[in-house]
């Protein structure tokens, strides 16, 4: 079998009419047919080796659509998201080899990047934020897309981002995380044994390093490309980042050559990564939320761009805003997938961050020696990851259901909130393994993420008091978020930074100087840096007001609101344990219920049993057990970060166990009794939605009307129930009168004739009193008889006495005097008990 190059060369030779690129691109796409993945990718290096960069250039958009997908989803290419080794060793293996950043695809990229050759990539598939400001001629913060967009000739849609080839395949490869999300996979995948999850890892280690440095292209020029010529916009760019003028002055008139500063040679790839991965992955929030992020002065030029294409075009503005609107009410939908990568890059930024060396003693040494990767480590999560991030945890926060796959999401917020476990330095082992307190060299990181650790948490109180906390995966999450926040000295420095912003002696800075606190502004780092700002209450509220807005209403996370909420929690942590053990007693005693001899005792079965599932039913009581583990501790931890002394419990369980009735049930919801029956009130509907407290689920009408059962003959049921009426009819008198005599003989008899346990029912159950006086009424009932076990039951006992030749007339009398003996007993006892009826 020749090879493509083979193949090339020989159609070279014989036909020159038909342009090589052309040839080789359809000799490739057969080969997609017709041989095997293993010989294609060989195929493939041979190619990238041997071709030039001039014939590659023809190929690479195809390749590049081939391995990661189409941008629509509809081709999914080599699909890494369900390639995994377990299932597929080989293919696995050699797609992680060909895609490796120093494999064949790379090499390909570089070769072309020599070149600089160029790509059209559409904006109408970027996240949904920048595709609308793009399309308004807003240009976003990101320096990622400056100098890029290309206008078409005649206006309108149809704008595109040209790209250079390193940014073209990793476009392609992080925004196929996003556009393959709702193919259903075929079978189970393990997200972090996938091949792109792997790929993830292995560029983030290799662009930004946490030792040495980031190693040079593989070609003979270490320069790298040159970023693409400055466009003449047909529309002039503002942006929402600061004035739009000075914006255009800097990135679109006058951005210099990346060629020009050498220095930053060394990591344009490890920016360049970064930002494609931040934009595709983080950039997705709601219109309220972009409107927040725009300064007045942008919302002027955005409705004055607007007055005019509608003058030019004839259109009404409102329309164009409906159109933006439209497009940004489109609710983003994140999938665990989606959130397990993003954990796993902020888990590596943390680490890369970490990684950097102590600055010089002498300020104006560091000046002159730090190098670009260590300038990148010092800002690389408060410029490019911080307020994306923000944002993307409050969209999900909101927006994810109340299951237990925010278990994703909760992971993800807490490995944001602790760059202390990615730190080089490692935890000193004790005997007592306690944890460790939080160092105060991160004093500055809590304090410049006070909403993360502040705003977050409340967000995670009011979910969890919206969850049911006797399932063990709730019960966990609660535990988690506990724990992270209990650590020593943790709670005290988020306080500390909580009083730093609410200080009052500063004046609150002006929304247009975002720029010094804005870490997300897109420039290259190197241009410009940041003044240093010295006042520590200055960066908080300026990081506070440059995520949320000048009107922003700070909650504090230890004033008196959340406290209340915090109380709420614990209170409802009591209630779940108090019902995960009522539900473990419940489970024993039902298996201790169907132990032989109860299966063999008369009278009728418990028709009326109410439903009390949980998850723990099927679960078992090891379950149980940890889920009143992790409550107790997430009680305890809670007590640790917000001071809560052991008299407030005490009072707060208290009041829950006032709460309770007499049978150590929840309380039922609330109510208003009138004449007939329960009225739930708008309390107790909230009790009933919520899962505070709800009524017993049991049939609460006439004993003798109810549905005939599984376990019940037909025939009987009806024979028995018109004698038993029969029977009530002619007797009614006598039946009554028995049963109001005092004494031994009016006790025997209401214990068979009456059911005083319906009117307790009732009591509890919003049951209409229509019908309640009939059912009260004394009376005969012998549906007990028509039961198959009373019956297999009897056969039984008359078949062991024929044993023992007793007949059945004698066996008849000896069960009617056992019978009579246990009646005697249970009326002398206990008249209160549920009466067997006969």
């Amino acid at each position: 079998m020749t090879s493509p190059f083979g193949r090339y060369r020989n159609a070279e030779a014989a036909s020159t009419h038909l342009p090589p690129p052309s040839y080789l691109l359809a000799s490739l796409k057969a080969d997609c047919l017709n041989k095997p993945f293993a010989q294609r990718c060989h195929d493939l290096a041979t190619v990238i080796e041997e071709f030039p960069a001039k014939e590659l250039h023809a190929i690479f958009p195809w390749l590049v659509e081939n391995i990661f997908g189409s941008l629509d989803g509809v081709i999914l290419g080599w699909n890494l998201r369900c390639l995994q080794g377990r299932t597929n060793p080989t293919e696995y293996n050699i797609a992680l080899e060909f895609l490796d950043p120093g494999g064949p695809m790379m090499k390909l990229v570089y070769k072309l990047q020599a070149e600089e050759y160029r790509y059209d990539f559409p904006v109408s598939y970027l996240p949904g934020p920048v595709k609308v400001s793009i399309q308004e001629r807003i240009l976003p913060e990101c320096s990622l897309y400056h100098n890029k967009v290309q206008f078409p000739s005649s206006g309108g849609l149809g704008l595109n981002l040209v790209l250079n080839p390193f940014e073209y395949c990793m476009f392609y490869f992080a925004i196929s995380l996003i556009t393959q999300r709702n193919i259903p996979l075929t079978c189970h995948v393990s997200t972090s044994n996938s091949a792109y999850f792997v790929l993830v890892g292995r560029y983030l280690k290799w662009f930004l390093p946490t030792e040495g440095s980031v190693l040079p292209p593989p070609s003979s020029d270490p320069g790298g490309v040159p970023s693409p010529a400055p466009r003449s916009p047909a529309v002039p760019f503002t942006s929402y980042g600061m004035h739009p003028t000075s914006l255009l002055k800097r990135h679109v008139a006058h951005q210099p050559s990346v060629n020009a500063d050498p220095a930053s040679q060394e990591i344009w790839r490890s920016e360049t990564l970064l930002q494609i991965f931040v934009e595709m992955w983080l950039h997705h929030y709601s219109l309220d939320m972009y409107q927040k992020m725009q300064s007045p002065h942008i919302k002027l030029e955005v409705l004055h761009y607007r007055l005019s294409m509608s003058s030019i075009h004839h259109s009404s503005p409102a329309q164009s805003s409906y159109q933006a609107l439209h497009t940004y009410q489109e609710l983003f939908k994140p999938t665990e997938e989606h959130v397990l990568v993003i954990r796993l890059l902020v888990k590596h930024l943390h680490a890369f961050s970490n990684s950097l060396k102590p600055e010089p003693v002498s300020p104006s040494a560091h000046s002159h020696t730090a190098s670009p990767l260590a300038e990148f480590k010092r800002i690389v999560m408060p410029r490019f990851v911080q307020q994306k991030l923000y944002v993307f945890l409050q969209h999900c926060f909101g927006h994810w259901p109340l299951d237990a796959s925010f278990r994703a999401v909760l992971e993800m917020w807490l490995s944001y909130l602790q760059p202390w476990r990615y730190a080089p330095e490692k935890p000193v082992l004790s005997a007592e393994s306690q944890p460790r307190s939080v160092s105060e060299k991160w004093a500055p990181f809590i304090q410049e993420n006070l909403l993360m650790y502040t705003k977050l948490f409340v967000g995670f109180l009011n979910r969890a008091l919206r969850t049911d906390l006797v399932s063990p995966k709730n019960a966990l999450m609660v535990f988690r978020v506990a724990k992270v926040f209990a650590q020593p000295n943790l709670a005290e420095m988020i306080q500390k930074g909580e009083q730093l912003f609410l200080e009052t002696d500063l004046v609150v800075p002006p929304r247009q100087h975002r720029l010094f606190v804005s870490p997300s502004f897109g420039g290259s780092f190197l241009s410009s840096r940041t003044p240093a700002i010295t006042d520590i209450s200055f960066k908080v509220k300026s990081h506070v007001y440059s995520l949320e807005g000048q009107d922003f209403q700070y909650k504090q996370m230890f004033g008196p609101e959340v406290r209340n909420l915090v109380l709420r929690l614990a209170q409802l942590i009591g209630q779940a344990q108090q019902t995960a053990k009522s539900i473990s007693d419940h489970s024993i005693e039902a298996t201790a219920s169907q132990s032989f001899f109860s299966w063999l005792r008369f009278g009728p079965s418990d028709l009326n049993g109410s439903y009390t599932g949980n998850d723990l039913d099927e679960i078992g009581q090891d379950s149980i057990k940890k889920t009143d583990e992790y409550l107790e501790k997430a009680l305890e931890y809670l007590c640790q970060i917000f001071r809560l002394n052991e008299a407030q419990l005490n009072q707060l369980m208290l009041n829950w166990g006032a709460a309770q009735d007499e049978n150590g049930k929840k309380q039922l919801p609330d109510c208003i009794e009138s004449e007939d029956g329960l009225i739930l009130t708008p309390l107790g509907r909230y009790q009933i939605i919520n899962g505070l407290r709800r009524f017993p689920v049991e049939y609460q009408g006439d004993p003798e009307l109810q549905p005939i059962r599984s376990y019940e003959n037909t025939t009987l049921v009806r024979l028995l129930f018109q004698l038993s009426s029969a029977i009530n009819r002619r007797f009614a008198g006598s039946l009554e009168t028995l049963c109001t005599k005092e004494g031994f003989l009016g006790s025997f008899c209401r214990y068979h004739l009456c059911n005083p346990g319906l009117a307790e029912k009732a009591r509890h159950s919003p049951l209409s009193k229509q019908n309640l006086g009939q059912i009260r009424q004394p009376r005969v009932s012998l549906r007990f008889l028509a039961s198959y076990r009373t019956l297999l039951s009897l056969l039984l006992m008359y078949f062991i006495a024929s044993w023992f030749c007793i007949g059945p007339v004698t066996c008849t009398f000896l069960l009617f005097i056992g019978y009579l003996f246990y009646a005697v007993l249970m009326t002398f006892f206990s008249e209160k008990r549920k009466p067997h009826q006969s």
